[in-house]
């Protein structure tokens, strides 16, 4: 049997709803926080709703991000250079709520930023800035009280990761706790390492579907528009974070710092995605 939904009112249940009741998918973006500096993170932040990003992942920088393929480590290792650390992360959302209360923003990384802070504390910022989930990469379900089960008692989605490793066995230990959405891995290793099959992506899909009724968002190796959209028509949600964070980077000059055109061109590369996304279904 599938396993129910966790009940709850959350900008991401909210968001998905929605999707669900225009009958498409949505854009899941990623960006890390403070890359390549705070003021044009905050920037790229502010306009992804309006390019056409439904959720958003906001990564947390760490100075060991082992599930990280080398474009979103370089990413991070930018933003710790020019002073990125959890407490502007939290200003960066703090930030976005000023001018958007509707798009859910979910927090990606590893623990040991979060332990590092103080788990009571970090959720009790987190919740208090707008945060609607995290996922974190590197905590099994084995060790759900350290964070897990805090952080659904703060009122903050816990979202998992499943793979394709990730067999049916093990799937009830890695749903139990999840909620929000799930978020399909579809290739193994570490992110921007290449590309599922559509045929893959599809049967991997009806595999998760018979284990639970939430939202599945599917990521990995998505660049282009095509390929956001082939998963748009099975999933609930397409990912895309190395390519837009490969954007960024191909917007800085021969000194790492962000060009004038930096955030608009992101922003437009963010749009043909979602267009991707948004005509999958038609």
């Amino acid at each position: 049997m599938p396993s129910a939904p966790i009940q709850a009112d959350t900008r991401i249940d909210r968001r998905f709803a929605a999707l669900k009741a225009e009958g498409r998918a949505g854009l899941v973006t990623f960006i890390t926080a403070g890359d390549p500096d705070h003021e044009t993170s905050l920037a790229l932040l502010k306009g992804l709703p309006g390019a056409g990003a439904d959720v958003i992942e906001l990564g947390m920088p760490f100075t060991d991000p082992m599930a990280d393929g080398p474009a979103i480590e370089a990413a991070g290792l930018r933003a710790l250079k020019n002073g990125a650390r959890m407490t502007r992360t939290l200003d960066l959302v703090r930030g976005f709520r000023q001018g958007d209360d509707a798009t859910p923003l979910v927090l990606m990384g590893y623990y040991n930023p979060i332990y590092s802070y103080g788990v009571e504390k970090f959720l009790a910022d987190a919740k208090a800035a707008g945060v609607d989930g995290l996922i974190v990469v590197d905590l099994p379900p084995e060790e759900d009280r350290e964070l897990c089960e805090p952080a659904l008692a703060a009122g903050i989605n816990f979202v998992r990761l499943t793979t394709p490793t990730t067999d049916d066995a093990r799937l009830p230990a890695v749903l139990a706790n999840t909620s929000g959405f799930v978020y399909y891995v579809s290739v193994t290793g570490i992110t921007g390492a290449g590309s599922a099959s559509a045929s893959a992506v599809e049967e991997a899909v009806s595999r998760l579907r018979r284990h639970t009724e939430l939202p599945l968002a599917v990521g990995f190796g998505i660049t282009t528009p095509e390929q956001a959209a082939a998963v748009a028509r099975v999933a609930d949600g397409a990912v895309v974070g190395s390519a837009i964070v490969r954007k960024v980077e191909a917007n800085l000059d021969a000194e790492g710092k962000p060009t004038a055109g930096l955030v608009g061109n992101v922003l437009s590369f963010v749009e043909t995605l979602a267009e991707g996304v948004r005509s999958a279904r038609k």
